[in-house]
């Protein structure tokens, strides 16, 4: 009996594990085509975000691309010291954050604002219309909206200039006028993004108990008042997920739209952190420098994400993880 036991007791660690990896391949042959179908997206993650990580340690490393990074000397932390001394640091954190601070308080709001209306829309074909309207500008990229936006505001032959002086009105300089600049940024990434925007949100909509605006309509509420007590409510924790993932982008301006729009009048304005990276990093080969300052971007926008995430749930939300 002694034995019988002690045989038992020993084929105990052993079975535990087999049964767990049976339970494994079971389910890996039983959903094989949905794990076929989410393989290209993992295979990106893999590709292209989780191998480059590797490449932060040249942040700190004075890296030479002849001696690699194995065999570049480690410098430590005098990257970012030289970074955080620098009088461009203040001026730079500056411009990204008033940049993205705008965008944040003007550009988040719209797309819940579109989706509300979009959603009383009753005219199906006409709702169809109006949201291939509003998604168009997304599919165009920064080239072609800077040409627009050069076309319309230009001083010398913009149309804008042209029809305030055909109205008696002074030419206004939109483009190389510190003052306007940010707000001209703004406004871009509003009419280019602000329909694309809307489709989680209509998508967050669509999933609302139809139950519950009958309920609201029993008790008198009208349109607006079903939107401010069912329809918000209702959409709250998308929101709240979206606008915490918004936080962790809040380093980040958008270099393409930065880079195509800035010039020597509005450089004092203009200048951010991608376009000091890439001025740095890729036309005076400062390759390291570079890496830390877009370390220093990422570092801000996890602490943020993380905290905002706390703050989430303290407050009863479900948050992002």
């Amino acid at each position: 009996m002694a034995a019988q036991s002690e045989w038992h007791l020993g084929s105990i660690p052993e079975a535990v594990p087999q049964s767990r990896w049976k339970h494994v391949l079971h389910g890996l042959r039983r959903d094989k085509f949905l794990y076929l179908l989410i393989a290209p997206g993992v295979l990106f993650f893999l590709i292209f975000k989780y191998v480059p990580m590797w490449g932060v340690v040249i942040a700190f490393q004075d890296y030479s691309p002849y001696m690699g990074v194995s065999g570049s000397p480690w410098v430590g932390f005098d990257h970012f010291i030289r970074f955080f001394s620098n009088q461009d640091f203040y001026l730079l954190f500056r411009n990204t954050m008033a940049i993205s601070l705008l965008s944040l308080v003007f550009f988040f709001p719209l797309p819940i604002l579109l989706a509300l209306l979009l959603n009383e829309l009753r005219n199906e074909v006409y709702k169809k219309w109006i949201q291939s309207i509003v998604y168009m500008p997304h599919f165009l990229s920064w080239v072609i909206i800077a040409g627009i936006t050069f076309l319309l505001l230009s001083q010398s032959s913009g149309i804008i200039n042209k029809m305030l002086v055909s109205l008696g009105a002074a030419k206004y300089d939109f483009l190389t006028n510190e003052n306007s600049f940010w707000i001209l940024l703004t406004v871009q990434n509003v009419w280019k993004e602000a329909g694309w925007g809307t489709i989680i949100f209509l998508a967050a909509i669509a999933g609302v108990d139809p139950g519950l605006y009958e309920a609201a309509k029993i008790d008198g509420a009208g349109r607006i008042r079903q939107a401010w007590h069912v329809t918000l409510p209702a959409i709250r924790s998308v929101i709240i997920v979206l606008f915490i993932l918004k936080l962790g982008h809040i380093m980040d301006v958008g270099f393409e739209q930065v880079f195509l729009m800035m010039n020597g009048a509005v450089s004092n304005v203009a200048d951010v952190f991608e376009t000091y990276a890439y001025r740095l990093g890729i036309q005076q080969g400062q390759f390291s420098f570079s890496t830390a300052v877009g370390l220093f971007k990422s570092v801000v926008g996890l602490i943020l994400v993380i905290g905002a995430n706390k703050l989430a749930k303290r407050f009863g939300e479900e948050g992002v993880y």
